[in-house]
């Protein structure tokens, strides 16, 4: 069994290293704690913390390379060039990352800096997916399936006429299967595939990394400066940093009507678009509009990015009901990196705490459009309804 899973430095989501660029930026001192959540309970073999832990190891042994600097310079200019520097020296420390076998479940945290262990995240939850179907003893289908079901999805879509991108790499079936998918997807010529989350193949495909933030960078500004003040600072600082490009907002993270209230003229003017990840997507459509045509901006000169656990089905119902009044465009993840016959693993790695001046862990929270389904702690999740006076 291999327990080097990752080869380049580059095999994670794009949002990680514009997250990291910002980071490094304007919070470098600030210490942060991410969990680890096994949302589906599924079966943790006996072992696997050890082999997790020796592929989590091996992780230290990755750096930038000078043809993935160079890649990164001329495709990214908005990352700053003494950001390249810096990622040129980073390494992985494991030494941040905790792992607890209990019986059957696993417990995996981070600690530390969050400009150093912002880019855990991602691979740990890939190569927990990769360890779980191999150690399980769990066969796939076969290569030639795998191409043959990407690229009938390809044919559909493009049939649809809708831009997509493939958003998979958290929980892919492995890093096998994600090379294929996307191989697959390029050899379609597709010209709706506009790109992928994942930087490496990204770079080794000649297509479009695609990522702006994550939830985590609003969870983090609740937690440094107020539930209130979360999503107009991010922004804020989102646009000190990248002076008006990566400009889709996430809109999510303390609900979409909260958002909206917040997110202003200024900002509904500056940002390309909203991406969707929760609750039902329609709804999500017409208030985006609404919104849109309350501050006098055409809709349809905006996009959606809808990213919540997306197949061909919901693609579909979402195009021809915007169709006409925004602009739409499709990130699909598991759907595209994990059909390969076995059930995807339900799980995610969360953004838990965020360490005060004196010392102290200030607890972080998300709440999602899914009613019912938001996470952190649970005091804290009451103040922050409290605060944005959310009812549910």
């Amino acid at each position: 069994m291999s327990k080097t899973i990752f080869n380049s430095i580059l095999d994670n989501d794009f949002y990680k290293f514009t997250m990291q660029n910002a980071v490094v930026k304007l919070f470098p001192s600030q210490r942060v704690k991410y969990s680890f959540i096994n949302r589906g309970k599924h079966f943790i073999p006996d072992n696997f913390g050890e082999v997790l832990r020796e592929a989590v190891d091996n992780m230290a042994k990755l750096k930038l390379t000078k043809d993935e600097k160079e890649y990164l310079k001329n495709t990214c200019p908005y990352l700053a060039l003494p950001y390249l520097d810096f990622l040129e020296g980073y390494r992985y420390d494991p030494s941040e990352v905790k792992i607890v076998q209990n019986g059957h479940d696993i417990e995996v945290s981070v600690e530390g800096l969050w400009y150093r262990t912002i880019l855990w995240e991602v691979p740990l939850l890939a190569m927990i997916s990769e360890l779980y179907y191999e150690m399980n003893d769990m066969e796939r289908n076969s290569n030639d399936f795998i191409i043959e079901n990407t690229l009938g999805k390809a044919q559909k879509l493009q049939k649809l006429g809708v831009n997509f991108a493939e958003f998979g790499t958290r929980r892919r079936h492995s890093y096998k299967v994600h090379d294929i998918v996307v191989d697959a997807l390029i050899k379609s010529k597709n010209n709706n595939f506009i790109g992928s989350s994942n930087v490496h193949f990204a770079m080794k495909y000649g297509i479009k990394p695609i990522g702006t933030h994550a939830h985590e960078w609003f969870m983090f500004h609740a937690a440094e400066f107020g539930f209130k003040m979360a999503n107009e600072l991010a922004l804020e600082h989102w646009v000190d940093v990248f002076r008006g490009d990566l400009g889709v907002a996430l809109s999510d993270t303390y609900t979409t009507d909260v958002f909206f209230q917040q997110f202003d003229k200024k900002f509904a003017k500056l940002f390309d678009g909203v991406r969707h990840d929760s609750g039902d997507p329609l709804l999500f459509a017409d208030k985006t509009i609404a919104h849109y045509e309350k501050n006098g901006i055409n809709p349809l000169y905006k996009y959606i990015i809808f990213s919540d656990g997306l197949n061909l089905e919901k693609v579909e119902e979402i195009t021809h009901y915007c169709k006409g009044k925004i602009g739409v465009s499709f990130g699909i993840g598991t759907n595209l990196t994990n059909d390969v016959g076995l059930k995807p693993m339900n799980i995610v790695m969360k953004l838990i705490g965020v360490q005060a001046n004196n010392g102290d862990w200030i607890p972080t929270v998300k709440l999602s459009d899914e009613k019912g389904k938001y996470t952190g702690d649970p005091k804290m999740i009451e103040l922050a309804k409290t605060f944005l006076r959310i009812d549910s």
